[in-house]
C-alpha cells in the first residue's frame, strides 16, 4: 500500500467534515475539561455506523464462540476496515488528540483485554456496551510506585476468601478513570509468595462497586480531552465471574499483547499530528511576512519545512505498513511494535516543536493550535511505555536472536 484509495479517500473527507462540525467548535470546552469526550465519541459512532458494525461484528463471533467454532479475533482487516480504524484516529489527532486516546482504551484495552480473555458471557455483559460505547471502559495496571515496572512494582492484591477474592490498591494515571463504567483491573493474587513471584490477575470491575473510588480528572501537560484519574480499591469483593482467563501464558504475557496493540497504534496518532503540524507551518510560512519578504522564502524555514515533510512519509509508511499487516492477518511483534511507537512518538514530539518554533510567538499562543499540538505529543512519548522501555524492548529482541 502506498497512498489511500478513493474509497478512503471518501472516508477522510466525511470524518473531516463531521469533525469540523462536532469537534473544531466544541475544542475550547474540551480542552478545559468542562466537557468530557464521551458524547462526541458516542455521535462519531452513530454517524457513520460504527456502533452497528460493532455490534453485528460482535454477534456474529460470539455465534461462532458458542457453535465451538474458532473465532478470528477481529484481528484480519480488509481495506475498508482498515481505513474506518485508522482515518478517524488521524483525523480526530489532528485536532483533539486525546479523544482518540479516551476511545482507544475503551475500545482497544478494555473491551480488547475482554474480548480476547473472556468467556461469551463476560463478552455479552462488558465488552459489548465498550464496543458499541455505550459505556465508558477503563484498563488500570499503573501503579503508583510501580511507573515503567507495571509488573515487579505492582502492589495490588487480590486475596481469595471464600468463593469471593477480596482486592486491595490503587492505580494511578489511568485514562478514562474518573468516568469509567467498566474497568478492567490488574493485580496480584495473594497467596504468600515472594510479591514479584505471585501470578497477576485480571478482574472486571464496575462503577458504584463497594470499596471502589474513581478520582475527579488529574490536571496534565497535555491531552486535556482525555480525562485521567486514580482509582482506589478498599476491600473490594470479586466473584469468580468478574475473573478473565490468564490462559496459556498467564495475565503478564495477555497484558503484553495490549502493549502490541497500543504502541502499534501511536503511529496512527502521530501522523495526524505531523500532518496538522506540516499544514499550518506552510500556511503560516506563506503568509507571515518578515523584512519585507514571506518567512517561507528563509532558508532555516525551509529546513523546518522539510524535515516535518520527511517525517510525514515515514509515520505515514508505517501505517500503511501496519495496515497491510493486519489485511494479512499478521499482528507485529513486541519490538516491533516498540518500534513503530519509538520513531513516530519521536517525530510527532519533534515535529510539533518545530511548529512551535516556526510561529515564534505566536506558537507559544493557544489561539495559534500548534501550542495544543506541541503538548499532545509530547504524551506519545511517555505513555503506553516511556521512549527508554521501547528501546529496552528492542534491543532485547534484537539479542536474543
Amino acid at each position: 500500500m502506498i497512498e489511500w484509495s478513493d474509497e478512503d479517500l471518501m472516508i477522510r473527507d466525511a470524518v473531516r467534515g463531521w469533525i469540523d462540525a462536532e469537534v473544531r467548535p466544541n475544542l475550547d470546552a474540551l480542552e478545559s475539561g468542562e466537557l468530557p469526550p464521551y458524547d462526541l465519541l458516542r455521535g462519531l459512532y452513530k454517524t457513520f455506523g460504527m456502533d452497528e458494525m460493532a455490534r453485528s461484528s460482535f454477534r456474529s463471533r460470539i455465534a461462532k464462540e458458542k457453535e465451538g467454532a474458532a473465532a478470528d479475533g477481529g484481528e484480519r482487516s480488509g481495506g475498508g476496515s482498515a481505513a474506518m480504524t485508522m482515518i478517524p484516529v488521524i483525523e480526530l489527532c489532528k485536532v483533539a488528540p486525546g479523544l482518540v486516546s479516551a476511545m482507544g482504551v475503551g475500545l482497544g484495552l478494555a473491551a480488547g483485554t475482554i474480548m480476547k480473555r473472556g468467556t461469551p458471557e463476560q463478552k455479552e455483559r462488558w465488552a459489548l456496551p465498550l464496543l458499541t460505547m455505550e459505556k465508558v471502559g477503563a484498563w488500570a495496571i499503573t501503579e503508583p510506585n510501580s511507573g515503567s515496572d507495571a509488573f515487579g512494582g505492582m502492589q495490588a492484591t487480590a486475596k481469595k476468601v471464600g468463593d469471593e477474592y477480596v482486592i486491595n490498591g490503587s492505580k494511578t494515571f489511568i485514562t478514562n478513570g474518573p468516568y469509567a463504567d467498566t474497568i478492567v483491573f490488574y493485580c496480584k493474587l495473594d497467596d504468600g509468595r515472594e510479591a514479584r513471584d505471585r501470578e497477576i490477575l485480571t478482574f472486571v470491575l464496575d462503577r458504584g462497586m463497594d470499596g471502589l473510588e474513581q478520582s475527579r480528572p488529574l490536571r496534565k501537560m497535555g491531552l486535556h480531552s482525555s480525562p485521567t484519574g486514580e482509582l482506589f480499591l478498599n476491600d473490594v469483593r470479586a466473584g469468580a465471574d468478574r475473573l478473565l482467563s490468564s490462559g496459556s501464558q498467564g495475565g503478564k504475557e495477555s497484558a503484553k499483547q495490549n502493549f502490541v496493540t497500543e504502541r502499534a497504534g501511536v503511529a496512527a496518532m502521530a501522523l495526524g499530528v505531523i500532518e496538522e503540524c506540516l499544514k499550518l507551518s506552510v500556511e503560516y510560512a506563506k503568509t507571515r511576512e518578515l523584512w519585507g519578504q514571506r518567512i517561507g522564502d528563509f532558508q532555516l524555514i525551509q529546513l523546518k519545512l522539510a524535515k516535518m515533510e520527511v517525517a510525514r512519509l515515514n509515520v505515514q509508511n508505517l501505517v500503511f505498513r501496519h495496515i497491510e499487516m493486519q489485511r494479512a492477518g499478521r499482528a507485529p511483534t513486541l519490538a516491533e511494535a516498540s518500534a513503530m511507537k519509538l520513531y513516530a512518538a519521536q517525530a510527532a514530539s519533534e515535529v510539533a516543536q518545530e511548529a512551535v518554533q516556526l510561529f515564534g510567538g505566536n506558537g507559544y499562543m493557544s489561539e495559534y493550535r500548534v501550542e495544543q499540538l506541541a503538548r499532545d505529543a509530547k504524551s506519545f512519548q511517555i505513555y503506553a511505555g516511556t521512549d527508554e522501555i521501547q528501546v529496552t524492548h528492542i534491543a532485547r529482541d534484537l539479542l536474543s536472536r
